[in-house]
């Protein structure tokens, strides 16, 4: 018999073929519990299959209607479908429902880069780090922002923070240069995404997922964002 815990660690392993049709069964036998949609919803976003997700996150609401997390798990698959319009309404839901939460500014402030809302994204990320001032890696993307904007010297302020904060140190002039984000201990730090893989699935839950730093949401939201897609 399929359980819940058999999907999760379907889905946690990558196995999202396998995990979808755990959770398929699960709400067969079972009926479409709040815990079944949100997984399959998730897995089929992982899978492409975003109108499925979407109808899944719009039943998770029908059951839950001011549940941020399902709000933004839902922003996030459409801004994927480039509903842009209707993403930004629901990240500033999500946000207005949570405002004390500084991770709602910083996924905010992430979608508004990808659309061009440079200055806006700036704004939330100091938004966020105002309510939480030891958050590395909103100082490392204002610092990506800011650089996009030719803000030099407001740019390697964001990034001294960041590397103040991860304790990440500069290696000497007669030292080999080690890649600052690939590195195990600087595990938090976004990379600037490749244009390429600006819309794609892969990109966008690739860098979003180092916007989590807010303890109260890692764990939600962790497993969600940080699965690996396959293909590119």
């Amino acid at each position: 018999m399929e359980t819940i815990e058999t999907g999760i660690s379907f889905y946690k392993e990558g196995k999202f073929d396998e995990a979808l049709a755990v959770f398929n069964q699960l709400i067969v036998n079972e009926g479409k519990l709040p815990n079944y949609l949100h997984y399959r919803a998730r897995i089929q976003s992982r899978l492409g299959a975003l109108e499925e997700a979407l109808n899944d996150f719009d039943a998770l609401l029908d059951l839950d209607t001011y549940n941020t997390t399902f709000i933004s798990d839902r922003a996030v698959v459409l801004h994927l479908l480039e509903r842009n319009h209707e993403a930004k309404e629901a990240f500033d839901q999500a946000l207005n429902l949570d405002p004390n939460n500084p991770y709602r500014y910083s996924s905010r402030a992430y979608f508004r880069d990808r659309i061009g809302d440079l200055k806006g994204a700036i704004a939330d990320y100091e938004r966020a780090i105002a309510l939480d001032p030891e958050d590395a890696v909103a100082h490392n993307n204002k610092g990506i922002v800011e650089e996009k904007l030719g803000y030099q010297q407001q740019s390697k302020q964001s990034f001294y923070e960041a590397d103040r904060i991860t304790g990440y140190q500069a290696p000497k002039v007669d030292e080999t240069p080690m890649p600052k984000i690939d590195t195990v201990a600087d595990d938090n730090k976004s990379p600037i995404p490749d244009q390429k893989d600006a819309i794609s699935l892969k990109g966008y839950f690739k860098t979003l997922s180092g916007i989590i730093t807010n303890k109260d949401t890692r764990e939600e939201f962790m497993t969600f964002l940080k699965a690996k897609f396959r293909g590119s």
